[in-house]
Parts: structure tokens; C-alpha cells; sequence
């Protein structure tokens, strides 16, 4: 009678052709109690490194990784599926990312001065911003370098150190970044790799020591997280996908539309948070644009090949979600004008474009993650407002006008965290604008100023400069002194304005 054992490691996988990888260890509770309790010591030293050293050590990092860019996006390619190309264009992105945080941590969280104020003229106010210590970041699968770097870098640029646990499905490519990180700080273990499955990354977000936990994944997984952290009321700032539209309004380009529309819900095998899954467009243009995404969708091909669109889904249980969400399209009175059910060819799914879908059905509702669109037509502009916020989730969005003013109008409009017109997803390349959703797309931000300073918390300091000829805080005021400050008081702010 043999006796089960606990996996001591696990296999990163291929999911076009089911071939290992690698080997990887699973790092249990003790190991990622050792990974923290090193960061603790390294971030000490990371954070007394002060800012330019921090910042040349950062942008060596950045050139390592740009002269292993090939070797990076081939074990990408291998361990999701995607396409070689999109694999590079992915690590393009995570090393601009970083390249903008080592840049700019300085600027944004060194320490400046501020002004007191007329009733305290006698400080010295700075504000300046310390460095957290440790940070947990829980990366997904879909861009398992660009999206984690978004945290990573910007943590590290702040001046903490380091833990990242990435998904099962591509641990190398997080060992990867780590060896490369090693080879250009080795003098401390800054940043660190854990790998492993659901338990690895509970540890990490339950771990007393660590200061916060960066969190990208679903909802429910989410919120697991958030408990583990909630033991030791450590915070977390999550991004939870989304259920994004896109808005083709009258008078936009229609080519433009639906080449950018059939992108951002195909690329990747439509295995992106900010991708596009639903399309509302106005009357007047909704049969050209309709006729236009079709023509360019049936011309996709999925495969693993260097000639395919896209490659497979990365997890096999996402199969039967999209498959589900076709069919209830379908069963609920929607037509594919693209593709259908059978459009499920594991470990592929070809393009599917539906119309006509009810606004209950799962495949509006829930976020399909596949590479599936629905497009609706609509009355007006409010009209597409209107519906693409209909939804609990708020990540991202995209509008299509001829129209500047409108556009612009349209795009504050949108219950989301970032907004592109008469583009997809432009925000992601621009490191200095923050990325992050409401509603359960999550809460906080990464990227630019606003991501740097989540990692980090500000510290406020006076310092008393002369001394004033009253002084509040004192129970030596005399009710003389106390009438002087009442009536400069209401000389300052006491008067009445006018529109």
C-alpha cells in the first residue's frame, strides 16, 4: 500500500501542446516565510540606497532584461500560448514601465516643501514619501510580465523590496526576471520568487511582514485575498478584470473601429482584463461597422504557428465559460454572425462575433475572457453611455467619434478607471497615466505617479522656524491673544463671495 506524498514540485506547461516546460518547486508557508523574512533585511538596505542608486541599479535591470527581450517572450510564448510577437510587444511594455519608475520615483515621492498656511507662517511643512518595506505582488497568467511589472517596478522604485508568487500556469517566467534581477543587484535579495499554487500565494497575503500585497486576478480569488490580508489588516491594492465596451459613435472611422474593436477582443485569445467584449454602436453606422468587423474576423486564424492571429486559451477551464456564454447567447434569441459553439476547438477557440444578445444574457454580463464579441446597436451616444455602464465592473473603455468635444464628453462619462478615444487601450503604453478600476474591477492604482506613491506612505513633518507671539497650543493664552486670532481669523475667511 503506497503512501500519497505532497507535491514537491510542479510542471509549467505548454497549453498548444500539452509539453513541459519546466519543473518548478511549490514553496511552502515556511519558504515564503524565508523569502519575506530576507526581503525584510534587503529592503532595509534598498530603502538607505537613497535615490540615485536605487535608480541606477533600476535602469541596469531594465537593460539586462532589454537584451534578454527575445529570451523572455519565447518562454512567454511557451508557457500561455500567445504569439511570439505579442509576447514581445508584452515585455516592450513591462520595460517601459520600468524604465519610467526608476526615472521618476524621485520626483514624485522625494521630499518637498509645502506651504504652512498664514496662521502657521512660523513652520517649516515637508512632505516627503518612506518606502512601505515589503511588498507581496500575486501576478495572472494572461501578461505575466507587463501586467506584475506594473507593481514590481514601481514597489521597487519607491524603495521597498520585493515577493512575487506568478500564476501556476507561467512560473518561469518569473524566475526568469528574477535571475536577471539577481545578476544586476546581487549584493541583496531585493526581489524574490515564490512558486507554487493557490496555498503559495496565501501565505504571502496572510504573512504578518509583509507591508502590502498587489493582487491581479478574478474576483473571487480576490476576495480570498483580501481576508488573508484582513488577519493582519495589511492593505492591497487588486485589479479584478472587467466587462469592457467600446463605443462606435456616428461620423468615426469605421475601418479604424473595427480593426482596433477585433484587436482588443481577439489578441491574446481575447485573455485580456482591458480587453473589448461588448460593442455599442449608434444606428446610423451600425451595418457598416458591423459588415467591416465581420469581413475582418473570419480572417483570423488561431494556432501556435508564427502565421497564427492568436494562440490557445492559456487555461483549460476558461473552455467551458466561453462555450457556456455562446450558448447562452444563442438559446436567448442572439445570432453568430461569426463563428458559434463550434467555434470551441480545444485548446482553441476561433473568432466569434454575436448580435442581437439580450443585455441578460451571461455573455454581456459576465466576463468571457475568450475571444468572443458581442455588438449591440444603439439609438444615440447617451444610449451607448448608458449600456456600457450598465455593468458591476469599471476597468477600462474605449470611443470611436469624429467628434473631439464629444468623444471627450463621452469618455468622462464612462464608469471606468481609464479610457481610450479612437484607439484601444493607448493608456497601458503611457506609463505616466495610473491603471486600475472601480466597482469589482478592483480598487487602487498602479503605473505613473499614483502607482508609485500606492507603494509608499507620506509622512508629513513640521519644524518650527521662530516663535509666534501666540501660541494656541499653550494653556498660557490670554483671552486677549484668543480674540486677536478669532478676528484674524474672520478677516481671512469671512467674507462672502460672489458667482
Amino acid at each position: 500500500m503506497s503512501v500519497a506524498t505532497e507535491r514537491t514540485t510542479f510542471p509549467s506547461l505548454n497549453p498548444a501542446t500539452g509539453e513541459v516546460v519546466a519543473e518548478h518547486p511549490v514553496h511552502d508557508a515556511a519558504a515564503v516565510a524565508e523569502a519575506v523574512s530576507k526581503a525584510r533585511d534587503a529592503a532595509a538596505w534598498w530603502g538607505e540606497l537613497g535615490w540615485k542608486e536605487r535608480r541606477v541599479r533600476l535602469l541596469n535591470v531594465k537593460g539586462a532584461l532589454t537584451r534578454n527581450l527575445n529570451r523572455m517572450a519565447e518562454l512567454i510564448h511557451q508557457e500561455t500560448g500567445k504569439t511570439l510577437q505579442d509576447a514581445q510587444i508584452e515585455t516592450i511594455m513591462a520595460i517601459s514601465h520600468l524604465d519610467w519608475a526608476a526615472r521618476h520615483a524621485a520626483k514624485v515621492l522625494g521630499p518637498r516643501t509645502v506651504f504652512p498656511g498664514v496662521l502657521s507662517l512660523n513652520q517649516k511643512a515637508v512632505l516627503e514619501y518612506q518606502p512601505l518595506g515589503v511588498v507581496g505582488v500575486i501576478g495572472p497568467w494572461n501578461y505575466p510580465i507587463f501586467t506584475p511589472m506594473g507593481s514590481i517596478a514601481y514597489a521597487l522604485a519607491a524603495g521597498n523590496a520585493v515577493v512575487f508568487k506568478p500564476s501556476e500556469y507561467t512560473p518561469g517566467v518569473g524566475v526568469l526576471l528574477a535571475e536577471l534581477f539577481t545578476t544586476v543587484i546581487p549584493e541583496r535579495p531585493v526581489f524574490q520568487v515564490v512558486t507554487g499554487f493557490g496555498a503559495t500565494g496565501g501565505a504571502l497575503a496572510s504573512s504578518p511582514d509583509v507591508d502590502k500585497v498587489a493582487f491581479t486576478g478574478s474576483g473571487p480569488t480576490a476576495k480570498k485575498v483580501m481576508a488573508a490580508c484582513a488577519e493582519n489588516l495589511t492593505p492591497i491594492v487588486a485589479e479584478c478584470g472587467g466587462k469592457d465596451a467600446c463605443i462606435v459613435d456616428s461620423g468615426a472611422d469605421l475601418e479604424a473601429a473595427a480593426d482596433s474593436a477585433l484587436w482588443g477582443a481577439m489578441a491574446n485569445a481575447g485573455q485580456t482584463c482591458i480587453g473589448v467584449e461588448r460593442v455599442y454602436v449608434v444606428d446610423d453606422a451600425y451595418d457598416a461597422f458591423l459588415a467591416k468587423l465581420t469581413e475582418r474576423a473570419a480572417r483570423l486564424r488561431p494556432g501556435f504557428d508564427r502565421e497564427a492571429a492568436y494562440g490557445p486559451i492559456t487555461m483549460p477551464s476558461q473552455l467551458d465559460i466561453i462555450e457556456r456564454h455562446i450558448r447562452d447567447a444563442l438559446d436567448k434569441g442572439g445570432k453568430a454572425v461569426v463563428g458559434g459553439p463550434e467555434s470551441v476547438r480545444r485548446p482553441y477557440v476561433e473568432p466569434v462575433v454575436l448580435t442581437d444578445v439580450p443585455d441578460d444574457s451571461a455573455a454581456v454580463r459576465e466576463e468571457t475572457f475568450g475571444p468572443t464579441i458581442t455588438v449591440h446597436r444603439v439609438r444615440d451616444l447617451d444610449e451607448a453611455v448608458e449600456k456600457a455602464n450598465a455593468t458591476n465592473y469599471g476597468l477600462a473603455g474605449s470611443i470611436f467619434s469624429g467628434d473631439r468635444s464629444r468623444a471627450m464628453d463621452a469618455a468622462r462619462r464612462m464608469r471606468s478607471g481609464m479610457t481610450s478615444i479612437n484607439a484601444f487601450a493607448a493608456f497601458a503604453m503611457v506609463a505616466a497615466l495610473p491603471f486600475g478600476g472601480v466597482g469589482e474591477s478592483g480598487f487602487g492604482r498602479i503605473h505613473g505617479a499614483d502607482g508609485l506613491r500606492e507603494f509608499a506612505r507620506p509622512k508629513a513633518i513640521t519644524r518650527q522656524r521662530f516663535a509666534l507671539p501666540t501660541n494656541l497650543a499653550s494653556f498660557d493664552r490670554t483671552e486677549k491673544q484668543m480674540a486677536q486670532i478669532l478676528q484674524l481669523v474672520t478677516m481671512i475667511h469671512g467674507k462672502r463671495y460672489k458667482r
